[in-house]
C-alpha cells in the first residue's frame, strides 16, 4: 500500500519516509495532486514556521489537494508543524489561516517554570484510549520539539495529552483526519506503533 508523504519544501521526509518502509508499506515523497490523492494515506510532515509552510502550501496549491483529500475520507496524518496545520489559525509570527479542517488556535507557550521550545521526551495520557489510533497501546513517552502548541476548539477531537506546565495537545483525530504534535517516527516503539495504527486505517 502506498502512503504519500507530502513534499512542499518544509518537512522531514526522510526519516518519516524511513519509517514507514520500516513498518511495511510504501511510501511515496511527493507534491503531485494525482499521486497523493491516489494514495492509501497522506501523511504531511512539516518542521519551521506556521506562516511559511502555509504559504508553500497555498503557492503549490497543496491546501486545496489536503482538502481534497480529507474530503473523500482518505487517511490524512499531521506530524508536529504538519498538526498545527490542520486547524484554524495560528499565532506564530503574526496572525496566519490554517487549513481548518479541525477547529482551533496554535498559540505560543506562555513559558514560566518551564523552558520554551517544549523539547525532549514527555508522558501520554490518553484521552480515548478505546480510540483505533490507541488501540492496543499503553501509556509512554514521545519525543516533543515544539514552541507552540494547539487549543482545539472541540475536547471530542483530542484523543492524548501531555502534561507541560499545563495540559498540551499531544495527538488528535476527527473522521479519517488525524494529528501528533510530536515526532512519532525519533520516538522509539510507541511511536512507531502509533504510526502502525494510523498506516493500518488506510
Amino acid at each position: 500500500m502506498a502512503i504519500a508523504i507530502v513534499d512542499y519544501g518544509m518537512g522531514n521526509l526522510h526519516s518519516v519516509s524511513k519509517a514507514v518502509e520500516r513498518l511495511g508499506f510504501e511510501p511515496l515523497v511527493t507534491g503531485d495532486r494525482e499521486e497523493l490523492l491516489s494514495a492509501d494515506g497522506v501523511i504531511l510532515p512539516g518542521v519551521g514556521a506556521f506562516g511559511d509552510a502555509m504559504e508553500q502550501l497555498r503557492q503549490t496549491r497543496l491546501d486545496a489537494v489536503m482538502k481534497e483529500a480529507a474530503a473523500v475520507g482518505k487517511p490524512l496524518l499531521g506530524i508536529c508543524l504538519g498538526m498545527q496545520l490542520l486547524f484554524s489559525r495560528s499565532e506564530e509570527h503574526g496572525n496566519h489561516e490554517g487549513l481548518d479542517m479541525l477547529p482551533g488556535s496554535v498559540v505560543r507557550f506562555a513559558g514560566g517554570d518551564y523552558k520554551v521550545p517544549h523539547m525532549g521526551w514527555n508522558a501520554l495520557q490518553f484521552q480515548k484510549p478505546e480510540h483505533p489510533l490507541l488501540a492496543g497501546l499503553e501509556e509512554g513517552h514521545v519525543y516533543f520539539v515544539h514552541s507552540y502548541h494547539v487549543l482545539p476548539e472541540a475536547q471530542e477531537d483530542l484523543l492524548a495529552v501531555t502534561d507541560y506546565g499545563q495540559p498540551v495537545t499531544a495527538i488528535v483525530g476527527r473522521g479519517s483526519v488525524y494529528g501528533m504534535q510530536f515526532h512519532p517516527e525519533k520516538s522509539g516503539e510507541l511511536g512507531m506503533s502509533l504510526l502502525r495504527n494510523f498506516l493500518a486505517l488506510t
